[in-house]
C-alpha cells in the first residue's frame, strides 16, 4: 500500500521492537483466510500484513477486511513458518500499516534477521 517516507519507517521499527519484546504477532483472519493485499510496489506480488500490537491490527479490520478479527501469532511460529513460508512463495510482510492501509512492504528474510537481532532488547512503552 501507498508509503509515507516518514511515518511508514518508523512504524516498522515499532514492530520489529514490540513484536521482539512481546514475543507475540497479530494479523488479520477471516473464516477462510489471512488478511492478503496487493503490493504496492510491484506487480503480481502479494504483501501479508502483520500488526505489532492487537489494537493496531483491529484499526485496519473495515471495509473489504471487516469480516476479519485479529489472530495472535507466536514469534517463534511466525519466523520459523509464516516468513521461511512466505520467503518461499514470494510474499512481502507489510508492518504496522495504519488505518488507511499504509506502510512498508518489506522481504521476510529480512523482516526474520531484524527480530532475531531484536529478541530481548528492551521494549518500546505502549503509545509511542
Amino acid at each position: 500500500m501507498l508509503q509515507d517516507r516518514e511515518i511508514s519507517p518508523a512504524n516498522h521499527k515499532r514492530f520489529v521492537k514490540r513484536v521482539a519484546a512481546s514475543g507475540v504477532v497479530w494479523g488479520l483472519r477471516s473464516d477462510r483466510r489471512w488478511a492478503v493485499s496487493d503490493s504496492n510496489e510491484f506487480q503480481e506480488t502479494d504483501v501479508i500484513p502483520f500488526w505489532s500490537d492487537r489494537a493496531y491490527a483491529a484499526r485496519a479490520a473495515k471495509d473489504e477486511w471487516s469480516t476479519y478479527e485479529p489472530t495472535q501469532i507466536v514469534l517463534s511460529e511466525f519466523i520459523d513458518t509464516w516468513l521461511k513460508g512466505m520467503n518461499d512463495h514470494g510474499f512481502l510482510v507489510g508492518t504496522n500499516w495504519d488505518g488507511a492501509l499504509r506502510g512498508l512492504e518489506v522481504e521476510s528474510a529480512q523482516l526474520a534477521k531484524e527480530l532475531l537481532e531484536n529478541v530481548g532488547q528492551d521494549v518500546i512503552p505502549p503509545g509511542r
